[in-house]
């Protein structure tokens, strides 16, 4: 099952409780009919998260930048670079609670009740953003793991080179620096992220404007199969009808000679007429003059 196939993709933006009959629908008649069938109805908590992918992409995509900032951040820390986890957290915590909101705005807005439950659910499957399932089809409630677990926990061996980072600046320590406050930092991580996020955007309308364009290729393919069935269409059309004209001449040839005969053989029919009545005169004068010489 690609992540590219519309018709999985529309199963997964229908209503919660369409989804099974429109998934049995769907695999009727398809070659995947056993992978479509085998596709799991969403519990409504993954089903919200999954409308936020395709009801509000930007809110979607800021989401996974700051995630994404998030697990580089953690990543340098790991690797003994520079990096400020606390105020990428800040930012990967916004966009959740922006995130969030925007996804029981979804459940309230479909009908279904934001229990308590469900709220959580939704909270702990938007952390765990992104995840190895395909964006808009999740399954199942995701838990969050790998680098947003180690959020608030040190790193081992960071207090090394951490040292070693200050050896190599010793010579210019000298030099007038201004430490960042937090809010700066905070503001910076955000602009990193909303960078990414921007990047992210363009990259995606890169691929939607391949998507169109192969969909108009395969249009225009389909349009000039269409135009040269027309054009043979036409072509057989045309020698139909000069078949046609070629015919109605010779009918009407036919229908001119079979009229003359017709009229000509009308002259003769009362021709012959008027020779039997002069015969059968001739003929009852002859029987009259024959009998009066037999008396």
């Amino acid at each position: 099952m690609t992540n590219g196939d519309t018709g999985v993709d529309r199963l997964y933006q229908l209503p919660l409780d369409e989804f099974t009959a429109a998934r049995n629908a769907l695999a009727k008649g398809s070659k995947q009919a056993a992978a479509i069938k085998a596709l799991a109805k969403p519990p409504v908590a993954a089903w919200a998260v999954n409308q936020l992918y395709w009801r509000d992409r930007r809110t979607w995509d800021a989401l996974i930048a700051a995630a994404e900032n998030q697990r580089l951040t953690h990543k340098a820390m790991l690797s003994g670079r520079d990096g400020d986890v606390r105020a990428a957290g800040k930012v990967h915590d916004e966009a959740i609670q922006h995130a969030l909101k925007a996804t029981l705005e979804i459940l309230s807005h479909d009908g279904h009740a934001v229990t308590d439950a469900t709220r959580q659910a939704v909270v702990t499957t938007l952390r765990a953003l992104p995840a190895d399932d395909a964006p808009g089809r999740l399954t199942r409630v995701l838990q969050p793991g790998g680098f947003e677990m180690l959020a608030g926990f040190a790193i081992a061996g960071r207090s090394h080179a951490t040292t070693e980072n200050r050896k190599v600046a010793a010579p210019i320590a000298s030099t007038s620096f201004t430490t960042p406050t937090p809010a700066a930092k905070t503001s910076h991580v955000r602009a990193v992220t909303q960078a990414r996020q921007a990047a992210a955007a363009a990259e995606q309308a890169v691929k939607d404007a391949e998507q169109a364009v192969r969909r108009h290729e395969f249009e225009i393919a389909r349009a000039a199969r269409d135009e040269e069935r027309a054009e043979k269409a036409v072509q057989q059309a045309h020698e139909a009808l000069e078949e046609a004209k070629t015919a109605m001449k010779t009918a009407e040839r036919d229908l001119t000679d079979a009229t003359s005969r017709r009229e000509r053989a009308e002259e003769a029919a009362k021709t012959g007429a008027s020779a039997i009545g002069a015969a059968r005169k001739a003929a009852a004068s002859a029987a009259a003059a024959l009998k009066k010489l037999q008396t």
